[in-house]
């Protein structure tokens, strides 16, 4: 197991801007990469496959973290910063909604001791 976290960062964009979500979003990459801790910060949008079903936030941000360090000192960058206060917080901003998770890859008590 290890400390990295795992992070889906989704954007529902308001009615008609998606495609320039897209591009202000796809705008951070460059910089995230290059972060001390990233190993993983891809934007992704949603297309259509039968395998999978739809949901109402078509962009998303998945990305891989040495540890939850790494990860606070990104949100912390001043353009991270700038972007949710101009485009997810503000009125006239891009995005409807955002919805931020993290993860892990460690199981519930993945080092205790097994018992066959």
């Amino acid at each position: 197991m290890s400390s990295r976290v795992f992070v889906i960062a989704q954007f529902r964009p308001k009615a008609g801007k998606e495609a320039q979500l897209f591009e202000v979003l796809k705008a951070l990459e460059p910089d995230a990469l290059r972060e001390q801790g990233c190993i993983q910060y891809i934007l992704t949008r949603q297309i259509d496959h039968p395998s999978a079903t739809r949901t109402d936030y078509p962009i998303v941000f998945n990305e891989i973290w040495n540890d939850g360090e790494s990860w606070a000192a990104h949100g912390r960058r001043k353009q991270i910063q700038h972007f949710f206060d101009t485009q997810v917080a503000a009125a006239d901003g891009l995005v409807d909604d955002a919805i931020v998770t993290a993860y892990t890859d460690e199981g519930y008590d993945y080092d205790a001791p097994i018992f066959l």
